[in-house]
């Protein structure tokens, strides 16, 4: 193998092979989307996975079965529903994506998922490589993925050097990905593009891992240009760093007999089409700020700062419990919020906790239901 990707026939298919074989002995068998051909289960779990570690996904993917277990159940249900069940996991366009994509499939495919990987990579929240994915496990189309393991893998094996993430590197590794697929007509193995993708996979989470990789087991150290020059740590070559912004912003639980306030976000946007505390700049005035949503409240204490981590910017968070003195007969009244498709909504902190929320939300909640003496002071206020 040299570096640079100049792949030969014969080394595609000997590679191909000795992944094969240590998939079969070593890779993971028993996870929950696997032994299966329901395109539905490879599809919900392709996309669960983007950006996010198998152990977490596993719970998330179980539950999100229990409530939508096939293609109609989730085209039919409301994206509230839908975002409910993600909530936690993280990356919430994957979700609304997956809801808009299981609304097409009902509407311009008869409600059976499509074959073709060109027509799956239509889909919302479907890429070249997720796209991939789905056509091998659900209906063994040889096709190559090139998720963010397999960069690893390739540049670590054939030396490649430049960030994954810029245009002419990926355009190579993705070359190399191709080039590696396994012959139909040269491969002995039964269902072998199935067991190579996973073995793929497989070896990016549990062997070549980002830190501390597990050279020792790897099928591939005897041709690792990595391994054998020594720069396994280097590669692939980090992105280039930058340093995150950070912004402010004061989350506010308004309180008012037991029940806290809820706004909806916008779809597009950072917690997109997810309830949310309402957000307000951290020097305004938030009894002025109150007043103009049409409550009048009083500030009860100043809950620990934390900062959440996007991916472009880090926000600090300044959470505030308050308790409403007073409401006028406006828009943000019990009697108003009733009507239906209100991007307001009053909640007790146990069912706001089970509706989709982002994590700082989930965390702000947390916090303030475990600490029982704010709750009895603002039981003692409304009575």
């Amino acid at each position: 193998m040299s570096a640079g990707g100049d792949i030969s026939d014969s080394i595609s298919n000997f590679f191909a092979i000795r992944l094969i074989h240590w998939q079969r002995q070593h890779g993971r068998h028993h996870l929950p989307w696997q032994n299966t051909r329901d395109a539905y289960r490879v599809w919900l779990s392709e996309i669960m996975l983007q950006q996010t570690q198998v152990g977490t996904v596993i719970p998330y993917y179980r539950r999100f079965l229990q409530c939508f277990p096939d293609m109609q159940s989730l085209a039919s249900a409301s994206l509230d529903e839908v975002m409910a069940q993600w909530s936690g996991l993280g990356y919430y366009s994957r979700a609304r994506n997956l809801h808009k994509a299981a609304q097409r499939i009902m509407s311009e495919h008869g409600g059976t998922f499509p074959e073709q990987v060109e027509v799956i990579r239509q889909l919302p929240g479907v890429g070249r490589s997720t796209a991939a994915a789905i056509g091998v496990f659900a209906f063994g189309k040889r096709a190559a993925i090139l998720d963010g393991n397999v960069k690893r893998i390739f540049s670590r094996c054939f030396g490649i050097e430049g960030y994954p993430g810029e245009k002419h590197v990926e355009t190579q590794l993705w070359q190399i990905a191709e080039a590696l697929l396994p012959k139909r007509d040269e491969s002995p193995i039964e269902r072998d593009i199935e067991d190579y993708t996973q073995a793929l996979m497989d070896l990016g989470a549990t062997i070549c891992t980002r830190a501390h990789p597990r050279c020792g087991s790897c099928p591939l150290r005897p041709e690792c240009i990595a391994f054998r020059d020594n720069c396994v740590g280097s590669l692939p070559t980090p992105r280039p760093r930058k340093i995150l912004p950070e912004r402010e912003a004061a989350l506010l639980l308004v309180v008012a007999q037991g029940k806290i306030l809820l706004e909806k976000r916008p779809s597009a946007g950072i917690w997109g089409a997810l309830w949310s505390l309402p957000e307000m700049q951290v020097n305004e005035n938030v009894i002025e700020y109150c007043m103009q949503l049409g409550i009048n409240v009083r500030l009860i204490s100043r809950m620990e700062v934390f900062a959440h981590t996007f991916t472009h910017f880090k926000l600090w968070i300044y959470p505030l419990i308050l308790q409403v003195i007073s409401r006028s007969p406006g828009h943000l009244s019990p009697e108003a919020l009733s009507q239906p498709g209100n991007q307001w909504v009053w909640m007790m902190p146990e069912d706001a906790l089970k509706a989709a929320i982002p994590s700082p939300v989930r965390k702000v909640l947390l916090q303030y239901t475990s600490q029982t003496e704010p709750l009895e002071i603002l039981a003692m206020a409304d009575n």
